[in-house]
């Protein structure tokens, strides 16, 4: 079924800056991933879609993308290899970028919309020669009722759409470019690539390299042991929706004094020497990297990956929380680095010998894109009524991913927490990935009822 795209308004932009400059290192580290994938690079498109109410007239939106492109220079923003094996990036001070217009009724805009954000999303990014940002809008009278965003990878993170998807909104209902730039100052992309290439951004660089290098000598060589030959060449994804689990981890969160990630990952961790008796866990995690307050609403691509090793994790739940907290943030605060050279690093120390166990892979999206209140939200029960909505599903198969044990990402979904794991079955078999989200979940909630919660 296609959307059937009534029509495309090219938004153009012609006042802005312009300029050229060596890429970021975030954007040279998806360059890399997203070059690998050829015509599959899609799947690295950045996404949201959600109805809006109350709606706003598509004038004002169209004004608002304008503005937007002004704002936020990384969605005018174009890369191109450097000629010696680098990437350079090129701020554009005019040109445009594609707003897909569709015209449905009120009770079909949603249905309509998502169709038409899923044409968007799996359509590859010509970095080079277009713009990063593509939007699908259904208008119903002539006022927006649903809205979907589909951004290169290059151009943002998640966080990075965050910020996106939330000045669109002011900037349609009458806020200012100025007034949202005093209010959100925030590094530009050539920027940023400025700072990383000077000698104050080399010695972060190191100092995170360094770090990098410590754990990869002093944590496990392997977590898990191989257990038997895969049943079959592809890896299964397996989700857990848990309603229960949304409230839990705020209430442990609260009770603990630890983010919600912390959370979850001593959770996760507990679970993994559950499953292998292996005393020390080691995560690979996705960082958001907003620590220094120039991008803190950095529109672009800043996530990064960080190092996790938590020892000693067959002790009790309460306190794995408490030292997972401190033991997260020395790793996040140096997820900010050269990606090129730390591989390089890393090939040096596995020539040299052993080295940690970085197939655990843990990402927390929860916070990174909008999500929206729903009706008789069952995240919003008592634990006892919201327990026994838990459903637990095998909906794709993905493709191997080499190196990878397993990759979990945490997200929100209508009215609830969803654990969505991706595993080698040469490791996790699909019992133990059955049994590693469910025991998450009962460590979490126990906890928050141990904790006085309901």
């Amino acid at each position: 079924m296609s959307a059937s795209v009534s029509r495309i308004e090219n938004v153009g932009f012609s006042s802005g800056s312009s300029g050229t400059g060596p890429a970021t290192w975030g954007q040279q580290a998806i360059w890399d991933a997203v070059s690998k994938l050829g015509a599959d690079s899609y799947r690295y498109n950045v996404s949201i879609g959600f109805p809006v109410e109350p709606s706003i007239p598509v004038p004002q939106v169209l004004d608002g993308v304008q503005k937007l492109l002004g704002l936020h220079q990384s969605l005018r923003t174009r890369l191109e290899p450097d000629g010696s094996g680098g990437l350079r990036q090129i701020l554009d001070g005019s040109g445009a970028s594609p707003v897909h217009l569709l015209s449905a009724d009120a009770d079909q805009a949603e249905a309509r919309g998502r169709l038409l954000l899923a044409e968007l999303e799996t359509r590859p990014f010509d970095c080079a020669a277009e713009w990063p940002m593509r939007i699908a809008v259904v208008e119903t009278g002539g006022r927006m009722t649903f809205v979907g965003f589909c951004l290169s990878h290059t151009a943002v993170d998640g966080w990075g759409l965050s910020r996106v998807v939330m000045d669109l909104f002011a900037l349609a209902n009458g806020e200012s470019p100025e007034q949202l730039a005093a209010r959100n100052a925030a590094r530009q992309p050539l920027e940023e690539a400025a700072y990383q290439n000077s000698d104050r951004g080399r010695r972060r660089d190191a100092n995170a390299r360094q770090f990098w290098a410590k754990k990869l000598r002093t944590g496990p060589e392997r977590v898990f042991p191989t257990r038997r030959a895969p049943d079959g060449p592809t890896f299964p994804n397996a989700v857990l929706n848990s309603p229960a689990l949304a409230r839990a981890v705020e209430q442990v969160s609260l009770g603990h004094r630890a983010s919600g990630s912390s959370v979850l990952l001593a959770a996760a961790s507990v679970m993994v020497n559950r499953l292998t008796g292996t005393p020390d866990a080691m995560f690979q995690v996705v960082v958001n990297n907003r620590f220094r307050p120039e991008l803190t609403h950095a529109v672009s691509t800043v996530a990064q990956e960080g190092l996790i090793h938590l020892p000693d994790t067959g002790q009790e739940f309460v306190e794995v929380v408490r030292r997972a907290q401190a033991v997260t943030l020395s790793s996040y605060r140096n997820a900010y680095y050269d990606k090129r050279q730390l591989d390089i690093d890393i090939d040096k120390l596995m020539a040299e010998g052993a080295t940690a166990d970085r197939g655990c892979i843990f990402n927390d999206i929860r916070d990174l894109v909008p999500h929206y209140p729903m009706e008789n939200d069952p995240s919003k029960l008592p634990l006892a009524q919201s327990r026994p909505l838990t459903r637990f599903s095998w909906p794709v198969e993905c493709e191997p991913r080499p190196g990878t044990t397993f990759a979990m990402d945490a997200q929100h979904a209508p009215g609830s927490l969803e654990l969505s794991i991706t595993a080698d079955p040469a490791y996790l078999p699909a019992a133990d990935v059955e049994a590693f989200v469910y025991g998450i979940e009962q460590l979490v909630v126990d906890e928050a009822l141990a904790l006085g919660g309901e």
